[in-house]
């Protein structure tokens, strides 16, 4: 028999999996993925030194301005018209590109291409999924609805975005690989439809739905997401406060978000359990003038995917 139809509302868990709030409602429209706190996988690493440049035409992973239009142009081609400012913020997501030699190879992060789609659903699912303990059988329904989400999500640039990390082992055979993924709001434009509790003022940078591939996990990628997306943030508003969730029975990650500069400033109330949701601080962290962030905690978050 059919299942009836699931009402979505997954967040990504900082150092957690993320987690997928299911709810048969027949009646109610399905909303997309609502967006949640970023899950941060830290270990060490051999040295810690990251940057953001425009890619090299001279590097093996250079980009060309071609196909900087070309992941752009199919999401905007008769949507809507830009101003002159969004024009200007989708030509530095265009060439942003943050990279960070890592003790066991190289993890480099950039925008979304729009052949990058599937993929990135691919990885947002499973990891949906395995944090809920789901059948197979609503592999297909998830990547359905969290393909759906990023279609939404993107027709939001330049007031949101979807970054994707990609590493390349040292010495190793297998090539580039897609490493995770992580979300990231610049303004009320590019807000979520509908925010998680205890919910972020609308219109200040919010992080979310991050999630490192299961095979990479404990070489620190996680935590380069979360810098990147604190980088592009920098580079694309004035605002210096960032918000992000964390749940409050995520002890090891909620450390890592102390140690990164992230204070809570509310708590979940105790009658959001009566939701089948778990209690969740809202966290805050003020970027400074410049950018030079700490060591990330040496110590192992766990082995549940990240957001």
């Amino acid at each position: 028999a059919a299942a009836p139809p699931l009402k979505l509302s997954p967040y990504l868990d900082p150092q957690q999996q993320p987690r997928l709030q299911t709810e048969f409602n027949p009646i109610k429209r399905v909303p997309f993925l609502s967006s949640r706190n970023p899950l941060l996988c830290v270990c060490k690493l051999h040295r810690y030194n990251f940057k953001c440049c425009l890619p090299s035409s001279s590097s093996t992973n250079s980009v060309t301005p071609a196909q900087y239009y070309s992941f752009l142009d199919e999401s905007y081609r008769g949507s809507r018209v830009l101003t002159n400012e969004e024009l200007e913020k989708l030509k530095a997501l265009e060439s942003f590109v943050y990279l960070q030699e890592l003790e066991s190879g190289s993890l480099w992060v950039r925008v979304m291409r729009i052949e990058e789609m599937d993929m990135t659903v691919g990885l947002l699912a499973l990891s949906f999924a395995e944090s809920m303990l789901m059948s197979l059988q609503y592999e297909a329904l998830l990547r359905f609805f969290v393909k759906q989400y990023l279609i939404e999500r993107r027709a939001s640039m330049p007031h949101a975005v979807t970054l994707v990390g990609f590493y390349r082992e040292e010495g190793g055979k297998r090539g580039e690989e897609l490493a995770g993924t992580v979300e990231v709001c610049f303004d009320k434009r590019g807000a979520n439809a509908s925010p998680p509790t205890p919910t972020p003022p609308r219109n200040s940078p919010y992080i979310c739905n991050m999630t490192v591939t299961k095979e990479l996990r404990r070489r620190g990628i996680g935590w380069h997401l979360l810098k990147a997306s604190e980088e592009l943030i920098s580079q694309m508003t004035s605002s210096k406060e960032i918000y992000l969730h964390c749940r409050m029975i995520d002890e090891a990650p909620f450390s890592m978000y102390i140690k990164a500069g992230y204070n809570v400033i509310q708590t979940d109330s105790i009658f959001i359990l009566l939701t089948l949701q778990r209690r969740k601080h809202l966290m805050c962290k003020k970027l400074p003038v410049s950018n030079s962030f700490p060591e990330p905690d040496m110590s192992e978050p766990g082995e549940e995917p990240s957001s």
